[in-house]
C-alpha cells in the first residue's frame, strides 16, 4: 500500500509511521511527503530518511483554489492508495477530495462526533468531561464530519492541561493511527499474502 502524508509542523505522527514501516510492523510505502510551507520538521524528517517530499507553499498561490490544485496534482503523482493528514493545518477542497474518494485520512485529538474543530482537547477540558481521546476518520468537505474508522478512549485526569491531556492524546492517535493504516493494509493485500495475519 502506498501511502502521501502531508504535514504542517515538526512530523511527530510521521515520524512513529516512519518507525513502524523501519521496524516491518507497517507493511506500507511511503511514497512521499508533502507541506503546505517550506522548511517544516516533517519534510526534513522525511527527506533526512530518503523518502521523496513535496512543498506547496500556499502562501505562493494568488488564491486558495490555485493553491488545492497544485497541492492535488503534487499529490496524484505519487500515486498513493491513502493521503494521511499529520497535523496537516490546512482545509482541502472539493476538488482534492474527489481526486481521492474515500481514501484521506485524518486523525482529530476527540471521540468525534464530540468536540470538532481546531481545539477539540481545549473543547473537552472546558466542557469537564472525564473521558476524551482521539479518532481516525475519513476526511470529506465537513469539519471533522467523515466516516469514522477508529477511535481510542483517553481518560481527562482532574489535574490535566490542555498540553498534559493532549500529549497523552497523542500517544494513542499515532497508535490508532498506525493500526488503521495496518487494517488498510491487510484488505488491500493480494489473497495470497493474506494467509498469515
Amino acid at each position: 500500500m502506498r501511502i502521501v502524508v502531508l504535514v504542517s509542523g515538526t512530523g511527530s505522527n510521521l515520524q512513529a509511521v516512519m518507525d513502524a514501516v523501519e521496524d516491518g510492523s507497517l507493511p506500507v510505502t511511503i511514497a512521499a511527503v508533502g507541506a503546505d510551507r517550506p522548511g517544516t520538521g516533517g519534510v526534513r524528517r522525511a527527506a533526512a530518511a530518503g523518502i521523496e517530499t513535496f512543498e506547496v507553499d500556499f502562501r505562493a498561490f494568488a488564491d486558495r483554489a490555485a493553491w488545492n490544485r497544485a497541492l492535488t496534482e503534487a499529490a496524484a503523482a505519487h500515486e498513493p492508495d491513502y493521503v494521511v493528514s499529520s497535523g496537516f493545518m490546512r482545509i482541502l477542497d472539493q476538488q482534492f477530495l474527489d481526486r481521492f474518494p474515500d481514501r484521506y485520512l485524518n486523525t482529530h485529538p476527540a471521540l468525534l462526533p464530540s468536540f470538532p474543530g481546531a481545539h477539540g482537547v481545549r473543547d473537552a477540558l472546558a466542557y469537564g468531561v472525564k473521558v476524551t481521546g482521539c479518532t481516525v476518520m475519513i476526511a470529506d468537505a465537513g469539519v471533522d464530519t467523515g466516516p469514522i474508522l477508529a477511535q481510542a478512549a483517553v481518560e481527562v485526569r482532574p489535574d490535566d492541561t490542555e498540553d498534559s491531556l493532549h500529549e497523552r492524546i497523542k500517544i494513542e492517535e499515532r497508535r490508532l493511527l498506525i493500526e488503521t493504516l495496518q487494517n488498510l493494509a491487510a484488505r488491500l493485500l493480494p489473497a495470497s499474502g493474506t494467509a498469515d495475519a
